[in-house]
Protein backbone atom coordinates (compact mmCIF):
# COMPACT_ATOMS: atom_id res chain seq x y z
CA UNK A 1 0.00 0.00 0.00
CA UNK A 2 1.37 3.31 -1.06
CA UNK A 3 0.19 5.78 1.76
CA UNK A 4 0.71 9.88 1.57
CA UNK A 5 1.16 11.91 5.01
CA UNK A 6 0.19 15.48 4.66
CA UNK A 7 0.38 18.10 6.85
CA UNK A 8 -0.49 21.79 6.87
CA UNK A 9 0.46 25.13 8.05
CA UNK A 10 2.96 25.14 11.54
CA UNK A 11 2.75 21.11 11.72
CA UNK A 12 6.37 22.04 10.51
CA UNK A 13 6.92 23.35 13.53
CA UNK A 14 5.63 19.95 16.19
CA UNK A 15 7.66 19.15 19.05
CA UNK A 16 8.36 22.85 19.47
CA UNK A 17 4.68 24.53 19.18
CA UNK A 18 2.65 24.55 21.97
CA UNK A 19 3.85 21.78 23.51
CA UNK A 20 0.99 21.16 25.92
CA UNK A 21 -1.68 20.42 22.73
CA UNK A 22 0.86 18.82 20.24
CA UNK A 23 3.76 17.59 22.38
CA UNK A 24 7.22 17.69 22.14
CA UNK A 25 8.04 15.05 19.78
CA UNK A 26 9.69 16.34 16.26
CA UNK A 27 7.89 15.16 13.42
CA UNK A 28 10.93 13.86 11.72
CA UNK A 29 11.32 11.30 14.88
CA UNK A 30 7.64 10.32 15.02
CA UNK A 31 7.63 9.69 10.94
CA UNK A 32 10.61 7.34 11.01
CA UNK A 33 8.66 5.15 14.24
CA UNK A 34 5.91 5.30 11.81
CA UNK A 35 7.72 3.67 9.02
CA UNK A 36 9.52 0.80 11.04
CA UNK A 37 5.93 -0.22 12.24
CA UNK A 38 4.16 0.30 8.78
CA UNK A 39 3.64 -2.33 6.26
CA UNK A 40 3.02 0.25 3.50
CA UNK A 41 5.25 2.32 1.41
CA UNK A 42 4.72 6.21 3.38
CA UNK A 43 5.42 9.39 1.97
CA UNK A 44 5.31 12.77 3.76
CA UNK A 45 4.47 16.32 2.58
CA UNK A 46 4.30 19.29 4.33
CA UNK A 47 3.32 22.91 3.38
CA UNK A 48 2.08 26.22 4.95
CA UNK A 49 0.64 27.21 1.51
CA UNK A 50 -2.42 26.23 0.51
CA UNK A 51 -2.12 25.89 -2.84
CA UNK A 52 0.85 23.48 -2.58
CA UNK A 53 -1.17 21.43 -0.58
CA UNK A 54 -3.92 21.09 -2.85
CA UNK A 55 -1.61 20.51 -5.81
CA UNK A 56 0.18 17.41 -3.77
CA UNK A 57 -3.06 15.91 -3.04
CA UNK A 58 -4.20 16.54 -6.77
CA UNK A 59 -0.93 14.90 -8.05
CA UNK A 60 -0.55 12.18 -5.85
CA UNK A 61 -0.78 8.69 -7.04
CA UNK A 62 -1.26 6.23 -4.58
CA UNK A 63 -4.18 4.23 -2.31
CA UNK A 64 -4.75 6.68 0.45
CA UNK A 65 -3.86 10.04 1.93
CA UNK A 66 -3.55 10.99 5.89
CA UNK A 67 -4.38 14.41 6.08
CA UNK A 68 -3.99 16.96 8.98
CA UNK A 69 -4.80 20.17 7.45
CA UNK A 70 -4.46 22.61 10.54
CA UNK A 71 -5.88 25.39 10.16
CA UNK A 72 -7.30 25.27 6.39
CA UNK A 73 -9.14 22.30 8.15
CA UNK A 74 -11.99 25.10 9.07
CA UNK A 75 -11.44 27.68 6.25
CA UNK A 76 -10.55 26.45 3.22
CA UNK A 77 -13.05 25.52 0.78
CA UNK A 78 -10.34 25.32 -2.27
CA UNK A 79 -8.82 22.13 -0.31
CA UNK A 80 -12.21 20.60 0.29
CA UNK A 81 -13.27 21.05 -3.94
CA UNK A 82 -9.44 19.30 -4.25
CA UNK A 83 -10.46 16.25 -1.53
CA UNK A 84 -13.97 15.99 -3.65
CA UNK A 85 -12.45 16.03 -6.73
CA UNK A 86 -9.72 13.54 -6.40
CA UNK A 87 -10.57 9.68 -6.11
CA UNK A 88 -8.36 8.39 -3.89
CA UNK A 89 -9.29 8.35 -0.32
CA UNK A 90 -8.63 10.73 2.28
CA UNK A 91 -8.40 10.38 5.89
CA UNK A 92 -8.70 13.77 7.94
CA UNK A 93 -6.36 13.41 11.20
CA UNK A 94 -5.87 15.69 14.28
CA UNK A 95 -3.24 15.42 17.08
CA UNK A 96 -5.70 17.47 19.62
CA UNK A 97 -9.46 16.73 20.22
CA UNK A 98 -10.58 20.00 18.29
CA UNK A 99 -13.91 19.62 19.69
CA UNK A 100 -12.57 20.35 23.13
CA UNK A 101 -10.96 23.32 21.73
CA UNK A 102 -11.69 27.17 20.65
CA UNK A 103 -15.00 27.46 18.93
CA UNK A 104 -13.51 28.54 15.88
CA UNK A 105 -11.92 25.09 15.50
CA UNK A 106 -15.46 23.34 16.21
CA UNK A 107 -16.61 22.97 12.29
CA UNK A 108 -14.68 21.17 9.49
CA UNK A 109 -14.94 22.34 5.99
CA UNK A 110 -13.05 19.37 4.88
CA UNK A 111 -14.57 16.17 7.27
CA UNK A 112 -17.87 15.76 4.82
CA UNK A 113 -15.36 14.73 1.94
CA UNK A 114 -13.00 12.83 3.84
CA UNK A 115 -13.52 8.87 4.39
CA UNK A 116 -13.43 9.85 7.92
CA UNK A 117 -11.99 11.61 10.76
CA UNK A 118 -9.54 10.72 13.82
CA UNK A 119 -8.59 13.40 16.36
CA UNK A 120 -7.11 13.71 19.51
CA UNK A 121 -5.52 10.94 19.79
CA UNK A 122 -1.76 12.77 19.92
CA UNK A 123 0.41 12.04 17.40
CA UNK A 124 -0.75 7.97 17.68
CA UNK A 125 -4.37 9.71 15.42
CA UNK A 126 -1.54 9.12 12.08
CA UNK A 127 -0.90 5.58 12.93
CA UNK A 128 -4.58 4.83 13.38
CA UNK A 129 -5.09 5.94 9.94
CA UNK A 130 -2.48 3.73 8.50
CA UNK A 131 -4.12 0.52 10.46
CA UNK A 132 -7.13 1.75 8.89
CA UNK A 133 -6.03 1.83 5.38
CA UNK A 134 -4.14 -1.38 5.89
CA UNK A 135 -7.07 -3.03 6.95
CA UNK A 136 -8.86 -2.56 4.36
Amino acid sequence: MNLAIVNGPNLNLLGNREPQIYGVTPWDAFFDELEKGSNSKLSYYQSNVEGELINFIQGFDGDGIILNAGGYTHTSVALRDCISAVSIPVIEVHISNVAARESFRHESLITPVCKGLIAGFGLESYRLAILFFEGN
